[in-house]
């Protein structure tokens, strides 16, 4: 299946040179507002927005895995699955506060992995 990954994880953008990433230097929750969008242009959620046990907002890093085709023929059709998904996970987003004054570079670069995990993980499926 091909997809493309939305991150704003230096570490996957880095990492996956090879794959279609759209790296964007953006908070965590603007990442989920990017990926609304994509899938208001047609596109469909291939991972979840709120995967892994880290909550909205206690890691700066998110990256979500979606379709590089469009559904519908002039990608004016909206999965509507994966914009219910979305919404939930901006809507679980926004009740949490975010914690950035507490992040070391050390503890960045952890986050960075744990996120990069997940995608990897993704990815791997992705090819079977």
């Amino acid at each position: 299946m091909k997809y493309i990954i939305i991150t704003n994880n230096p570490l996957v953008r880095d990492t996956y040179k090879d794959k279609e990433v759209e790296f964007y230097d953006i908070k965590y929750q603007e990442i989920l507002q990017t990926v609304k969008n994509k899938i208001a242009l047609g596109h469909k959620i291939l991972t979840h927005p709120l995967s892994g046990s880290v909550k909205p907002k206690e890691t700066p890093y998110k990256s979500i895995m979606i379709s590089k085709e469009t559904v519908g023929a002039n990608a004016t059709e909206v999965d509507l699955e994966s914009l219910e998904i979305i919404e939930d996970a901006i809507a679980t987003c926004e009740k949490f506060k975010e914690r950035s004054d507490k992040w070391t570079p050390q503890v960045l670069k952890d986050f960075q992995l744990v996120d990069f995990t997940l995608i990897d993980s993704a990815i791997d499926s992705a090819k079977v």
